[in-house]
């Protein structure tokens, strides 16, 4: 006989258990046993959790709410009411095409800027 026996020895109080026949039908079908029921776990986990997920943003965008323009120029102590249509068109009635290009006088020894 030889020392190390081929078949490896298996009481006959643990053959009949659940775990016996899963590690048997494991060894035989892996995705079926345990890929199956892994992704099941995530995808359920994630339905479970999407809901979760949507409360917690949706208070951390309470907490951080952007403010609107009007609001954004009354902040703070020295905040005043304005009208952005008021603004708007008291920036746009400026005369833009209307400017005059004025020489600025340099300081003794400063370039002007121009190459001989």
């Amino acid at each position: 006989m030889a020392v190390f026996p081929k078949r490896r020895y298996t009481p006959s109080t643990g053959s009949n258990t659940l775990g016996a026949w899963y590690r048997a039908r494991l060894a035989k079908q892996p995705f079926l046993m345990f890929g199956l029921p892994f992704l099941t776990v995530i995808v359920a986990a994630s339905f479970v959790l999407t809901p979760a997920t949507a409360i917690r943003y949706e208070r951390h965008d309470r907490k951080v709410r952007q403010l609107s323009r009007e609001e954004e120029l009354g902040v703070g102590k020295q905040g005043r009411r304005v009208d952005i249509r008021e603004e708007y068109y008291r920036l746009a009635a400026k005369d833009i095409d209307n400017w005059e290009q004025k020489r600025v006088t340099r300081l003794k020894g400063e370039s002007d800027g121009v190459l001989e």
